[in-house]
């Protein structure tokens, strides 16, 4: 691990979440000590249980778990002055585009204060090494496809700006500070679970995503899949998104996180985590029935307003710089997905 032979300590914002899970894991596997903060506003402790349960009780020493919110300074302090950090993946923040719309300041209020206040606790403890969760909303309706990592940036809704902004800011604080190493990581559509069905994506209230809405329905949560848009200029119709399993977005922030380690002058650079190709909406359906053995019923609606026609990700940077590329296909996503689903119908809560 570290050059002098000490196990390096990472601090893992919104942890207990979707991706924050699976990459938790991940750290743990490989050594690492990880600390959680996360104030459950969109996930469960339940998850952070099951991590331990999946890392055995040898791993699991090394994971603390801390309710926390970004927001409040005195949540920082009391976790930065317990432990020195060597580096912070953060995920912490809202998510949802709809939701942004709806309510704007709520998402630039909390997640732009959480992570200055994020920024600030980490310089005042000699912590400046980030690898962040970005989103490739950033692209908006690129004019191009694959998007590739030098297009010109343009998000178009709150969420995306919230995201956009970070990255703003995070490449002025380390020109301000070249100690500051950074990496930005642009997702694509995060979906599948970790093979064991033991944990998965679990969002409170009606999902956001395509998959949690596919798997609701599969599991009779929800009568039917809404399908938004299908007059788009593609071979059914419907609208094309790069999916990437979350096992390789996992192991996608720890590639970043030893660049980040390995590399004294790296600034603040950013990368795409995508598969590189796209699938549509319908292809996604139809593989997951296969999956499944479960018939998806689906409604036409009319297109979203600020939903692109199709959007998938250049991923020649991150495979020649850090040295990573998804492992899986559309197959496995589907599949390890409704294992999970089929496991946890009510996700991580108990049905009586």
């Amino acid at each position: 691990m570290g050059s002098e032979g000490r196990v390096e300590s990472i601090l893992v914002t919104g942890g207990a979440g979707f991706i924050g899970t699976h990459t938790v894991l991940q750290l743990l596997k490989d050594g690492f000590k990880v600390s959680i903060i996360d104030n459950l506003n969109n996930s469960m402790e339940e998850a952070v249980d099951r991590v331990r349960d999946l890392a055995g009780p040898e791993l699991s020493r090394n994971l603390r778990f801390h309710l926390g919110d970004l927001c409040k300074k005195e949540d920082l302090e009391k976790v930065f002055s317990g432990t020195r950090f060597d580096a912070v993946i953060h995920f912490a923040g809202l998510k949802a585009v709809g939701e942004s719309v709806a309510k704007p300041h709520m998402y630039y209020s909390n997640n732009l204060i959480g992570t200055l206040n994020l920024y600030e606790f980490m310089a005042k403890y000699g912590c400046k090494k980030m690898v962040f969760s970005s989103s490739a909303t950033v692209y908006g309706q690129p004019e191009k496809i694959p998007c590739v990592e030098d297009f010109e940036l343009k998000a178009m809704n709150p969420y995306g700006r919230t995201k956009l902004y970070l990255e703003e800011i995070a490449c002025d604080i380390q020109k301000a500070d070249p100690e500051w190493r950074i990496i930005l990581l642009r997702y694509f559509n995060p979906v599948g679970a970790h093979e064991s069905g033991q944990i998965g994506e679990d969002p409170k209230g009606i999902p956001n995503n395509l998959m949690p809405y596919i798997q609701q329905v599969a599991v009779g949560r929800l009568p039917e899949l809404n399908v938004y848009g299908h007059d788009y200029p593609t071979m059914d119709g419907s609208a094309i998104r790069d999916y990437i399993h979350v096992m390789d977005l996992a192991d996608g922030h720890l590639a970043a996180l030893r660049k980040l380690f390995a590399t004294e002058g790296i600034g603040c650079v950013a990368y795409n985590l995508g598969t590189g190709s796209g699938t549509s909406v319908l292809e996604i359906v139809t593989a997951f029935e296969k999956a499944s053995d479960k018939k998806i019923p689906i409604k036409l609606c009319p297109r979203r307003p600020g939903d692109a026609t199709a959007v998938y990700a250049s991923t020649e940077k991150a495979e020649k710089e850090l040295g990573w590329r998804a492992k899986y296909g559309i197959k496995e996503m589907c599949r390890d997905q409704w294992n999970w689903a089929s496991k946890n119908p009510y996700g991580y809560r108990r049905q009586n």
